[in-house]
């Protein structure tokens, strides 16, 4: 078999490429352009220290009263999600258990709440939160 199909000697003397080396220099391109971009996984790593002040000013403003729309307003802005405060439950107590577990884009924190229904009953609930903080900071509660 001719390696040498359709290149010209004379085109691989000036280059001083022999006709298996430049195939394999072929497929290293070839390879290369196919796998750019690549090497990462485009996921930003959790900041450990700031996820876990960003569900402590969540969990505090919520025990305050104020709405869960009010955390936009927060220098820097967090975006949240709580079933129970969404629903008009208030927060009574929150006692955080540990410093979470560390993935790739967040932290799973798990914390202890007590809150108080419409109907004035307060209930214990333990509730996982996972924070994120890139590209933006959010909390957001574990349905299950």
């Amino acid at each position: 078999m001719d390696r040498t199909k359709g290149f010209s000697m004379s085109v691989q003397r000036r280059v001083g490429l022999r006709p298996v080396t430049f195939a394999s220099c072929l497929c290293l391109v070839i390879i290369g352009i196919a796998t750019a971009g690549c090497s990462g996984n485009g996921v930003a790593n959790v900041d450990s220290a700031q996820a876990k002040q960003a569900l402590r000013t969540t969990l505090e403003i919520w025990r305050k009263g104020s709405p869960i729309e009010s955390l936009k307003d927060q220098s820097p802005s967090i975006v949240a999600q709580d079933m129970d405060w969404e629903s008009g439950a208030s927060l009574v107590k929150f006692d955080v258990f540990d410093d979470g577990v560390e993935g790739t884009a967040s932290l799973r924190i798990p914390v202890e709440l007590t809150i108080q229904d419409k109907a004035g009953r307060e209930v214990k609930k333990k509730v996982k939160y996972m924070v994120g903080t890139s590209p933006v900071i959010t909390v957001f509660r574990e349905i299950f």
